[in-house]
């Protein structure tokens, strides 16, 4: 049941986002010194090298390669994901407006999702700029995605739960990534270093309100809604997952990275699938949360292989789960 007091709290949780969207935000082209020298690409740079940290970076076909070729593949991974990264929020942005349409005057979203689509616009020029400055023509997401891109707005109008349920699950898997790679300390290049900073900054914002989103609206969904969001939520979680942390078939191909090594990374070896269960940490806890996860749906996850226990609080790094 909808209480005053919990409309006031949701309230007052996304108005406290938009006002850190004022005081904190960050500008493409202000905030990285793309020219300085210091943040140039140059040939042969061993800053490049994927760190461990990565799933690609830490297998040992990867550290086999002579250096010159792992810089060339790691600065290509690196691109590519930047590239999947802004294609992704290209459908972020499009299905937030389509959503923005039915809102009533005076709520709260509005405002916060509009400074969202903001710091999207700057993240996308910012990926962008990356690609550029490297050279590398990336192909960002699978092929399959960038047909499909143009549909999947839609939901942001019709069913919007699900449309921020698979916001969340392109926003979570890279977030984690970056967040595990800042805390390592191995930040390589210092172009991906100032990216990987501001987007956890500003994502952090993003993240939290597709979660405050979820768990508001689903308890206020019809039945039938409730039951459908819980079959979809751990399919999206997953087959999203796959689209922002799997390079591409034509990624693959372009630098001979071996299917068998893909494979084993993502995510039939067991440290892939410890990594993988780690991604979906978070949206477990909101799934146990608002009730998605239960002993109807559970065998979902386990088929999608996701199952396992949900995080103890909020962006709970993975070294400490374990």
């Amino acid at each position: 049941m909808t209480t005053v007091h919990d409309e006031q709290s949701y309230d007052e949780k996304l108005r406290t986002l938009s006002e850190a969207s004022v005081r904190v935000s960050f500008n493409a082209f202000k905030d990285i010194p793309w020219d300085d020298p210091a943040y140039a690409v140059v040939p042969g740079d061993r800053r490049w090298i994927l760190p461990e940290i990565d799933p690609l970076g830490r297998h040992p076909w990867y550290q086999a390669l002579p250096e010159d070729r792992q810089i060339e593949i790691g600065m290509a991974r690196l691109v590519n994901i930047c590239k999947v990264g802004w294609q992704f929020e290209n459908v972020l942005i499009k299905g937030v407006l389509e959503y923005l349409m039915d809102v009533p005057n005076g709520s709260p979203e509005f405002r916060y999702l509009m400074h969202e689509v903001t710091e999207e616009t700057h993240h996308i020029q910012m990926f962008q700029e990356a690609v550029n400055r490297t050279g590398v023509d990336a192909p960002g997401a699978p092929r399959w995605f960038r047909i499909v891109q143009s549909v999947l707005p839609v939901f942001g109008r019709l069913l919007p739960e699900i449309f921020f349920t698979g916001i969340l699950a392109g926003e979570e898997p890279i977030d984690h990534l970056q967040k595990a790679i800042l805390r390592s300390g191995d930040q390589g290049h210092p172009v991906m270093a100032r990216i990987m900073q501001i987007h956890v900054a500003e994502e952090a914002r993003h993240i939290s309100f597709a979660h405050e989103f979820i768990a508001h609206h689903t308890p206020r969904l019809p039945r039938w809604r409730r039951a459908l969001l819980a079959v979809v939520y751990p399919l999206v979680m997953r087959i999203l997952c796959d689209v922002i942390a799997i390079p591409s078939r034509e990624f693959r191909k372009r630098y001979g990275i071996p299917r068998r090594v893909m494979k084993e990374i993502f995510w039939d070896s067991p440290d892939g699938q410890q990594q993988l269960r780690d991604l979906m940490a978070d949206v477990r806890f909101l799934a146990d949360e608002t009730g998605l996860r239960n002993s109807r749906t559970r065998w979902i996850w386990r088929w999608m292989r996701i199952d396992g226990r949900p995080a103890r609080f909020r962006s709970e790094p993975a070294r400490t789960a374990a």
